[in-house]
C-alpha cells in the first residue's frame, strides 16, 4: 500500500463542503480540517504510484473550492497501530 499525505488550501468559506467531497474520492481514506497553514489535510492510500497522480491531480485538485494541494509520499511507516487495526478480524485479545 502506497500513502500520500496532501496539504490542501481550500477557500475558507467552503471547507466542510470540501472535506466531505475529497472524503467520498476513491482513494482518499481520511481528510482532517487543521488549524495551521494549510485548510485539510487528506490521506491517500493506493496500491499503485500512477493512482496517486489520478487521486491528486485528477480528482482532489479539480473539487471546486481547492485552491491549491502540496503532495508528500510516505515511504515507512513507524508505527505500528495502524497496521494492527487494518490486520484485526474482530477476535477478542488474549494474553
Amino acid at each position: 500500500m502506497i500513502t500520500a499525505i496532501v496539504l490542501i488550501d481550500c477557500a475558507t468559506d467552503s471547507i466542510p463542503e470540501v472535506a466531505e467531497t475529497l472524503a467520498a474520492l476513491p482513494g482518499v481514506s481520511e481528510v482532517y480540517s487543521t488549524a495551521g497553514h494549510v485548510d485539510l489535510i487528506a490521506i491517500i492510500r493506493v496500491r499503485q504510484f500512477e493512482q496517486i497522480a489520478e487521486v491528486i491531480a485528477g480528482s482532489i485538485s479539480k473539487v471546486p473550492g481547492v485552491i491549491s494541494t502540496e503532495s508528500h509520499i510516505a515511504f515507512r511507516a513507524y508505527s505500528q497501530h495502524d497496521l494492527e487495526e487494518a490486520f484485526a478480524i474482530g477476535l477478542p485479545e488474549t494474553d
